[in-house]
């Protein structure tokens, strides 16, 4: 049984009668805290139901270094994101784009698309 049946299974026992506001709501919250893996129940039932994971939330912190910085910032802004220093960064790019060609036009994309930091 997924999530969603659950939870409706749980609204329909509140709607007869056999569980009280408080019972439901903590039973709401247990079910979605243990398919969250821990996280709350707002969190969890925010991202069950409007499809945005974590990890896309987080991609909007990345931007352009201002101080790390060769050409755009974006490798400077990789490393900051990531945690990897930004010299692997520009060497990856290198060699992305010496080997395959779509080193630089990811460089250039990225440049384009991705804010500078503030």
């Amino acid at each position: 049984m997924n999530i969603a049946d659950e939870i409706k299974r749980l609204h329909e026992l509140h709607q007869a009668g056999a569980l009280t506001d408080a019972e439901f709501a903590q039973a709401k919250a247990k079910l979605l805290s243990s398919i969250g893996g821990g996280a709350s129940a707002s969190q969890s039932a925010n991202n069950a139901f409007s499809g945005v994971d974590d990890s896309l939330a987080q991609l909007n912190h990345f931007r352009r270094s201002k101080r790390d910085r060769w050409l755009g910032g974006i490798c400077g802004g990789l490393g900051k994101f990531t945690g990897m220093e930004s010299w692997l960064w520009r060497l990856l790019f290198v060699f992305f784009t010496c080997y395959f060609g779509a080193g630089l036009v990811a460089y250039v994309l990225a440049w384009i698309f991705v804010p500078e930091d503030e």
